[in-house]
């Protein structure tokens, strides 16, 4: 492995994410931390909110980019990456090193690793998996010190335009799961990315929204409560359960009383082989979906984490590992000799729990008569052996399938990677394509898929969880036809109403200024930006119109979560509405806050925020300014009649 970081280092990447193509000299100075990545990766997933909390410690000195070198086919692609690294809320750069050349230059073995790079550009040292906060912060800390000291620490605040950043017009963001209630009329859609639930009837009519939107873990009513990524639902005695995945919790939908409740979990990640207890103080690890098993007041969990199956036990109120010995890999054998790797995926025929075990690519199945339960393969063959092959038995192959619906003696697959549903008959272990051409895509015909996540089947409809399409589809069984399901009145979550804050602002006190009486004026703004930088064309301009003394003053439209300007421009207006005409005599102190990224010109992906603020005290006068002139770095305002 290099000792002193080349300045070649991205040398072979196929396309940036987060930020453009960024080199070492660009953050000499800053701590590096590089997180080698695949989006497959449940222990991957785990390190995330790792690096967002070092990020956020570590705002001014830190920069972590993410080098995802892929395990699966479908995770060298660019945009597939992009799509992955928005739904997780990923900030920071990432770089596709789609042939694994940095991760070779590093000799890397394992996902994760973490590479730490000192200001000097000297590599520290690594650690792989997951786990490893106090040992990075640690070490962190000390390296932004020394540096500090010696006078050679950058502590610029750089910015990237995150893809998660951007504005969503979708009803539906990443859905995860699906699940159909035929004699309810009901549909249970885990609309992931939104953190919450939406019930919909089965033409698509929105009956309810279980939880705000937020990230967060607040039992309640369906409006107070919040969820983190939910992923799969199961009903059972009228209520609905759900898999609420990075929250590493199981939550309990009352239908009736429309509340939300914590039945399993304590909200922190299990570390590995926890032996289980009483359900509340439990922790557990990434549940990725939730079944009841026939004929038990018991639900099945596939708990991805730890690559096992739990079990939720209703009466005793306990939780814990039933089948999988927590190795990562295929094994079969008694529940506690099996080996399962990040199962994600559940269905039953009454006689057998299927997993859809996302990582060996396999379809597992639990038999659940008989005295002692056993752990088979139904098609699948390891960690590395997948593809796209139908057949029988070992020709088998699938691409990280995720979702699994039983019906009629038919299982069908969500192959998620392969933009495919395919089904299977599990006596006689055979895999034939359903529907779905391999390629992305959204159309209804011919049909095309862009990896989906979840399955439900109702009668002769199968619902599917489009994921990458923000769509549920649904597939007509007797004749093959695709359609997309129109979803009247799902609307995307509305933003949590904060104010946004302008640290660190240039402030320009304008000199009072007369205005024309009225119910309106508009700002005419002009940004003089740093010698040597240019707006970045990607990340819009945020604004704040305030009246901080009389916010009575400016009209209901003026919103407290501020104004964009996109595409972004050193020159803008912006309007003043006011509540009432104004007249003459009357006075108004009117405060304008902007934030823009800005790059170094022919260095863009070196970018930071400047804040600027303009406190503008105007009068009311016959014969004023319809509009003022603002433009930082420039004395007073200029008028225009």
């Amino acid at each position: 492995m290099v000792q002193q970081v080349p300045d070649d280092i991205f040398k072979g990447a196929r396309g940036w994410i987060n930020s453009r193509p960024l080199r070492p000299r660009d953050l000499r100075g800053k701590v590096i931390l590089l997180d080698f990545w695949t989006y497959c990766c449940i222990n991957c997933h785990h390190v995330l909110p790792d690096l967002a909390r070092l990020e956020q410690k570590y705002r001014n000195q830190l920069v972590v980019i993410g080098i995802h070198s892929p395990k699966f086919d479908a995770e060298r692609s660019t945009e597939n990456i992009r799509q992955k690294v928005d739904e997780y809320r990923i900030k920071h750069p990432v770089v596709n090193d789609a042939d694994r050349i940095i991760w070779n230059r590093f000799d890397v073995s394992a996902w994760p690793t973490l590479v730490l790079i000192a200001p000097n550009g000297q590599i520290i040292g690594r650690v792989s998996g997951e786990g490893h906060y106090e040992v990075l912060d640690r070490a962190i800390g000390q390296l932004v010190e020394r540096a500090r000291a010696a006078g050679t620490l950058d502590e610029t605040p750089l910015v990237f335009p995150a893809e998660s950043d951007k504005p969503r017009e979708s009803g539906l963001y990443a859905p995860g799961k699906i699940l159909a209630d035929a004699k309810n009329d009901r549909l249970f859609i885990a609309d992931t990315g939104h953190n919450r639930i939406v019930v919909t009837n089965r033409k698509g009519d929105l009956i309810a929204t279980i939880g705000s939107g937020e990230t967060g873990a607040n039992d309640g009513d369906y409006a107070k409560a919040s969820f983190n990524r939910p992923q799969g639902m199961c009903l059972f005695e009228g209520k609905l359960y759900v898999a609420d995945t990075e929250n590493h919790m199981i939550r309990a939908v009352d239908l009736e009383s429309k509340t939300v409740a914590t039945v399993a979990g304590t909200g922190t990640q299990a570390p590995p082989r926890s032996p289980g207890g009483p359900a509340r103080q439990t922790p557990l690890n990434s549940p990725w979906d939730v079944l009841p098993l026939p004929g038990t007041r018991r639900l099945a969990i596939a708990m991805a984490g730890p690559h096992q199956i739990w079990t939720l036990d209703l009466d005793a109120g306990t939780v814990g590992p039933w089948a999988g010995n927590g190795v990562e890999n295929i094994q079969d054998g008694s529940l506690s000799d099996a080996e399962f790797a990040q199962p994600s995926g559940l269905a039953t025929d009454g006689k057998h729990l299927f997993v859809a075990d996302s990582e060996t690519s396999s379809v597992r199945s639990i038999t659940l008569s008989g005295k002692a339960p056993y752990v088979d393969t139904i098609v699948g063959q390891g960690l590395f052996a997948f593809g796209d092959i139908d057949g029988q038995g070992p020709q088998v192959r699938l691409q990280h399938c995720l979702g699994l619906a039983y019906g009629d003696g038919k299982l069908y697959i969500a192959d998620t990677y392969n933009n495919k549903i395919k089904v299977c008959d599990p006596k006689a272990r055979t895999v034939r394509t359903l529907v779905g051409d391999g390629r992305a895509g959204q159309s209804d015909d011919p049909p095309r898929f862009y990896q989906p996540g979840g399955l439900s089947l109702a009668g002769e409809v199968l619902y599917v969880a489009d994921t990458n399409n923000d769509a549920i589809r649904t597939i007509d069984l007797k004749t093959r036809r695709v359609a997309t399901l129109p979803l009247a009145g799902v609307k995307p979550p509305e933003p949590p109403s904060r104010r946004p804050t302008f640290p660190n602002a240039e402030v320009a006190e304008v000199p009072a200024t007369k205005v024309a009486p009225g119910k309106s004026l508009t700002l005419d703004v002009t940004l003089n930006l740093p010698a040597g930088f240019k707006l970045n064309p990607d990340a819009p301009i945020r604004y704040l119109l305030e009246a901080p003394s009389q916010p009575e003053a400016l009209s209901e439209v003026v919103s407290p979560r501020g104004g964009r300007v996109d595409p972004p421009a050193s020159t803008f207006q912006v309007s003043v509405p006011f509540a009432k005409e104004m007249s003459e005599g009357q006075d108004v102190q009117l405060k304008l806050s902007v934030s823009a990224f800005i790059c170094k010109v022919g260095n863009e992906g070196y970018c930071t925020i400047k804040n600027y603020v303009w406190n503008v005290p105007i009068s009311f006068v016959s014969g004023g300014a319809s509009s003022i002139k603002l433009a930082n770095a420039t004395a007073g305002a200029s008028l225009k009649k």
